[in-house]
């Protein structure tokens, strides 16, 4: 037997079940007592048994009734739990959202973004992963992130992107360097000086690399992974370091200047990720639209900056 049971049939059997009135039954299921009474009929067709003694003073429930009712109840129970638990994540008040990010976003911009969306979905639970961008890619592949926040790579056929900002590139250096009371510093103007690199697994790497191509800079031997490094090295006077905007706020705190390369010189776009086989959650939707308000104006007009 394949039964199809409304919801309705159901209202009016647990509404007669507890009240054991026909007209009582019929007001609460707003609806005649005639018709109530078609759809017990009808019910009990499909159940294949009676389910209600009646007579002309009461109605009881038979033996069957009796099992038939509290299946009943567990089955109107879930449907309006399943309703109540999708409404609420409809409306933002349940969820969970999971970011993938290059660490120089995840540590500057996102945060406040995560904050504000916070306020608005209190109850919609918020991960952030930062990590390279060989990592976010995987993360999203393995369904751990919804989104992810990352410099362009080889690999990147198999998801949906679109650019988010552009970032462009900053000399950082001390304040008694040649170079530093320049407003703008061109690439040429690099050469000969002693540069700090970031590892050649990083995103940041890869784009520092199409920018000096022609120039001919010195390589200080210095290769670090984490940003706090390349700035504690710059600090001592081991060279200076070519860096995206986004990533500056590592560099705040030891008195340095960071000068903007000159306009035309290529910049590092950030993308935003996402499956192309797996479609956003609402939750994950609001997100990315609010950061997309955030994060994906166009950068601010460039200017020689002292921290």
């Amino acid at each position: 037997m394949n039964p199809n049971i409304s919801t309705r049939l159901l209202h009016a059997f647990v509404a007669l079940a507890e009240l054991k009135h026909f007209t009582r039954a019929a007001e609460r299921c707003h609806t005649s007592q005639s018709a109530l009474s078609v759809m017990i009929g009808k019910l009990e067709d499909m159940v294949g048994a009676r389910l209600f003694e009646r007579d002309t003073r009461k109605v009881t429930l038979t033996p069957e009734g009796e099992l038939f009712a509290e299946a009943a109840g567990v089955l109107l129970a879930e449907i309006e739990s399943a309703f109540a638990n999708i409404s609420e994540y409809v409306a933002l008040r349940r969820g969970r959202v999971s970011i993938a990010a290059l660490p120089s976003l995840a540590a500057n911009g996102l945060p406040s973004v995560i904050a504000e969306y916070k306020s608005q979905h209190p109850g919609v639970r918020v991960s952030l992963h930062d990590a390279l961008s060989d990592q976010c890619l995987s993360l999203l592949r393995q369904g751990k992130a919804d989104l992810a926040l990352t410099a362009p790579g080889p690999d990147f056929i198999e998801f949906e992107t679109r650019t988010l900002c552009s970032d462009p590139f900053y000399l950082v250096c001390r304040q008694d360097h040649p170079l530093a009371k320049k407003k703008l510093v061109r690439v040429a103007d690099l050469a000969g000086h002693e540069v700090i690199h970031l590892a050649k697994s990083s995103s940041v790497r890869q784009h520092v690399e199409v920018l000096l191509k022609d120039v001919h800079v010195v390589h200080s031997g210095f290769e670090v992974e984490h940003l706090a490094t390349v700035a504690g090295l710059v600090k001592q006077g081991l060279g200076v370091s070519v860096v995206p905007e986004l990533t500056l706020f590592q560099f705040r705190q030891l008195d340095l200047v960071a000068v903007p390369l000159q306009s035309g010189n290529p910049m590092r776009p950030i993308l935003i990720v996402r499956r192309k086989d797996q479609p956003l959650s609402l939750a994950s939707q609001a997100m990315l639209e609010l950061i997309e308000k955030r994060l994906g104006q166009k950068a601010a007009p460039r200017k020689y900056r002292h921290f």
